[in-house]
């Protein structure tokens, strides 16, 4: 029985000059697990907002959409609030409150339930989240994967039967996320509770939907169970680049057999090549591998300390790194240890109380009168739309300085939009275009592909390289593992308001079990040190080359 049908759904924004989705059809069984993925800017937000009553945006509707065969005009309120739970991308945007508990109690009190009948049923969701032992505390104080733990609980105590989800891990760090997803798929398969998720974390999302959507340009590409919309995907870069690893990884060996989904269906498949043959990735990390010849390191923290008011905590405790000029650093850890405001510390925003921080040699304190932002360091916020002013991209570029045609890649055809009607991917370009006007000699990144695909974050990696060589110095911060492995001259591990560990990215990530890349998992036990997808290809096709030779 179909929960939700969708028939001929086509949306505009009101000032918009195409359909944002259009002709979009399918139904959804009640019980399923529906993943949805796609490019970024390609409507996978506008279509789930169509589908909750309240959310739907102000444009022109075309087609319906029925909750249990009754159109989504017609339900009550009431029902419509309860019925149908969406979580949000960030987490903050959807906590009302300030205490757990009240969080969790605010949706059953805005429906007039008894006392009794909000006190069981929080009772219960806090049990079944395990969140008993932060019940009382202030919502403030939760790390990210918490505060989207509650929003989730939140939405379930109320019951519903359709549970919609946006990118719900896009500011979570691989374990938080991990978890996150875990919980999602145990709502799915012991309650059936329908589920529809868009999330570019496709590696383990994949595996746990029974169905796959992928959406392009507002349309609607494919439907249809898991692995064979995997298995039947195009060639096209765009849309092969948002599958998993296991899923490229056989597509770019022939794809022949059943696509392995899982981390231990791709283990398994890579077993089956014989892995006589241990790689040698000296070629590959060649590039990376060179140490830049300077006597200055770009940016030097040396022990540390800061912390937000003088009876907070400490954020960073002891923080010791140092960055060498040219090199693209990486930062990663938890939610909550510290990254973000370690960026803060090296732009000048945050002032420790103790240590010292250097940028080329020189404390950060002894930049007067703006010299540091000059021809210097600059800093892109992991909310990027915090610097756009202007109403079309030409005059953010203009304000900046900066044209279309100095910048190291292709913007020109956004250059007439608003900046708040780009996808997440082209935001962050334009971003990006913005602050390099200033011509930095650092560039400071937070989180700079959070909420985009994996094909425009391979694009961002190509043109951090590229910056990169050119001399400039990136440090940047990033739950994307792959886009680490792909980017970094070095990563480094924040744990609790310090750098923990610093390597290259291939030690780093081949000695990691949970901050590893997907085909390091894959690999791992066959071949020593593969981390990206090339390492992958490259190692399976020297056994290919091995069996070729034996049996000639």
């Amino acid at each position: 029985m179909e929960i939700l049908t969708v028939r001929d759904l086509s949306f505009k924004y009101s000032l918009g000059d195409k359909d944002a989705i259009s002709g979009i059809s399918f139904g959804v069984e009640e019980g399923a697990f529906v993943a949805v993925c796609g490019p970024t800017g390609c409507g996978k937000s506008t279509l789930l907002r169509m589908l909750k009553k309240e959310l739907i945006p102000m444009g022109d509707i075309k087609g319906e959409v029925l909750l249990d065969g009754v159109p989504l005009s017609e339900i009550d309120a009431r029902t419509s609030a309860s019925a149908v739970g969406f979580v949000m991308q960030r987490p903050e945007h959807q906590i009302v409150t300030d205490k757990v508990w009240h969080e969790l109690a605010f949706g059953l009190e805005n429906l007039g339930l008894p006392q009794d009948v909000i006190r069981r049923r929080v009772s219960e969701i806090a049990s079944y989240f395990d969140i008993e032992d932060w019940f009382e505390r202030d919502v403030a104080d939760l790390s990210g994967g918490q505060k989207q733990l509650l929003n989730l609980a939140s939405i379930m105590v109320m019951q519903p039967r359709l549970l919609i989800l946006d990118e719900p891990t896009s500011q979570l760090d691989p374990i938080a996320a991990s978890d996150f997803i875990a919980t999602v798929r145990k709502l799915n398969t012991d309650m059936g509770l329908t589920v529809i998720m868009v999330e570019h974390r496709l590696q383990e999302v994949i595996p746990a939907a029974s169905m796959l959507m992928i959406m392009d340009k507002g349309t609607l590409l494919h439907y249809g169970p898991a692995r064979q919309v995997c298995e039947e995907v195009s060639d096209r870069p765009d849309l092969l680049a948002a599958m998993p690893s296991t899923v490229r990884l056989f597509k770019a060996m022939g794809g022949q057999g059943r696509c392995p989904l899982t981390i231990g269906e791709g283990r398994r498949w890579v077993e089956g090549f014989g892995c006589k043959v241990q790689p040698d990735f000296k070629a590959f990390d060649a590039a990376r591998d060179e140490t830049p010849d300077n006597d200055v390191p770009a940016l030097e923290f040396s022990d540390v300390w800061f912390r937000y008011g003088r009876d907070l905590h400490d954020v960073l405790r002891g923080t010791t790194f140092s960055v060498e000029q040219g090199e693209v650093f990486c930062i990663l850890g938890g939610n909550g240890s510290g990254k973000t405001t370690c960026l803060g510390a090296a732009a000048g925003l945050n002032k420790p109380y103790s240590g010292t921080v250097k940028v080329f040699g020189k404390n950060v304190r002894d930049y007067k009168n703006q010299t540091l932002y000059r021809n210097c360091l600059t800093m892109l916020p992991q909310d990027v739309q915090t610097v756009f002013l202007k109403n079309t991209v030409r005059e953010e570029l203009k304000d900046a300085g900066e044209s279309a045609a100095a910048l190291p890649y292709d913007i020109e055809s956004l250059m007439d939009k608003h900046p708040y009607d780009l996808s997440g991917g082209e935001q962050q370009l334009v971003a990006l275009a913005k602050v390099l006007a200033s011509q930095p000699r650092i560039l400071l990144l937070d989180e700079p592909t959070k909420g985009i695909d994996t094909y425009s974050s391979e694009r961002i990696s190509g043109i951090l390289r590229s910056l990169a060589e050119g001399g400039m110095t990136i440090v940047l911060v990033t739950h994307d593992v792959e886009f680490a492995s792909r980017t970094a001259d070095r990563c480094a591990m924040f744990f609790r308001g310090e750098v923990t560990s610093v390597g290259r990215p291939r030690e780093f990530f081949s000695e990691n079990n949970f901050y590893t890349t997907a085909v390091n998992r894959m690999t791992r036990g066959s071949f020593k040190g593969c981390v990206t997808l090339e390492d992958a290809v490259y190692a399976l096709k020297l056994q290919d080359q091995e069996l070729s030779a034996v049996e000639g």
